[in-house]
């Protein structure tokens, strides 16, 4: 047991840590309730992380059939959830079991990145033909399409950056690259013209024009403005942010987390925040250079495209220069199903780290 701790990644180990603190920080100014959820879902996650470092996934790519199963599971659990789900915050996205609310699209977003780091593990030579392109595409559609209808703009964003990040990462040519963001074009017009809500798009409208509607639409996105930018570099102080404290800021827990902990924390904390997050993709993405086996390597490497994609979103949200779409910052904001599937992650990772023969990753 010694020996299977020393072989993990501990500065991996040590980036997630010190992200998880940063929450339970905020989240123990914001409200005791919310801290209190947040231990006890970093607890499941941290015992989650632990059995999937365990299980050795690398021969799961020689089971085509397991893969496929995973994926067709994620997929039934987003159709049940679209007629059994209630509405909550204008979106059937969450399956309620008792006191606990499971978002299914983040399942979603862990078995398409397992899916497609098999399918062009097994491809990458002919990632130049189109039929592959077309299989990769309605791997991706499948889900993106009922996440979409529920409606969750923001997770659908994050299914698309995740398939057309293994595109890039699989050395596709770049006039095929055309195709990924002609779809990407076409989603949105879709989306904008059959499945947006008028609250969604009137989101957008105020991204483009932050004077629209300073009293609602752009309301949450004016306070994150306030609580950032009167921070100073060290911050007002632990439970001294006004926008925080006195409920200002809408959502302060979870879409505008990263303005909470910088209102309280400054410049200074917010730069840290931002500092190990950025180390902990550098260090995803060294792990899966490193590999030898391309499904881990894949694994990585889209594990560490969906964090980014989930963090660019989030801080332009939080900054005004992105539309508000519900997208968590990883380890930072409060959110059970977030934690659990982003320990499925890196416990995945850390599998890799610990049976290949350069754990000791410098």
């Amino acid at each position: 047991m010694l020996t299977f701790l020393r072989s993990q990644d501990w500065l991996l180990n040590a980036a997630v840590l010190f992200l998880a603190v940063c929450s339970l920080l905020i989240l123990s100014s914001i409200s005791t309730e919310l801290f209190i959820q947040q231990v006890i879902w970093f607890g499941v996650g941290a015992l989650i992380v632990a059995v999937f470092t365990l299980w050795d996934w690398r021969p799961l790519a020689n089971y085509r059939w397991a893969i496929f199963l995973i994926y067709l599971f994620s997929i039934l659990l987003l159709a049940v959830t679209y007629f059994v789900a209630p509405t909550i915050r204008h979106a059937k996205s969450w399956i309620v079991i008792g006191p606990v609310q499971l978002q299914t699209s983040e399942i979603a977003k862990v078995t398409l990145i397992i899916l497609l780091a098999y399918f062009f593990a097994k491809r990458h030579i002919g990632i130049a033909r189109l039929g592959v392109l077309a299989k990769s595409f309605f791997y991706f559609a499948v889900p993106a399409a009922l996440v979409l209808i529920q409606p969750d703009l923001g997770s659908t964003l994050i299914i698309f950056f995740i398939w057309f990040g293994f595109l890039l990462v699989s050395g596709i040519h770049w006039r095929h690259l055309l195709i990924g963001l002609a779809a990407l074009l076409v989603l949105l017009v879709l989306a904008w013209s059959f499945f947006l809500k008028p609250y969604q798009k009137e989101r957008i409208i105020g991204t483009i024009n932050p004077a629209y509607d300073p009293l609602g639409v752009n309301y949450s996105v004016i306070q994150s403005k306030i609580a950032i930018g009167s921070a100073g570099f060290f911050g007002k102080g632990y439970k001294q942010g006004t926008q925080v404290q006195l409920g200002f800021l809408p959502a302060a827990g979870t879409d505008f987390i990263f303005s909470s902990f910088m209102e309280e924390w400054g410049l200074f904390g917010g730069a840290l925040v931002v500092g190990v997050f950025i180390f902990l993709l550098l260090r995803i993405i060294k792990i899966g250079i490193i590999c030898h086996d391309n499904f881990s390597k894949l694994i990585c490497l889209g594990t560490a495209i969906m964090f980014l994609a989930q963090f660019i979103i989030n801080m332009g949200s939080a900054l005004g220069l992105l539309p508000v779409i519900g997208v968590t910052f990883p380890f930072l904001s409060y959110g059970g199903s977030s934690i659990l599937t982003n320990a499925m992650l890196i416990g995945i990772i850390q599998s890799a780290v610990t049976r290949s023969s350069f754990v000791r990753i410098r």
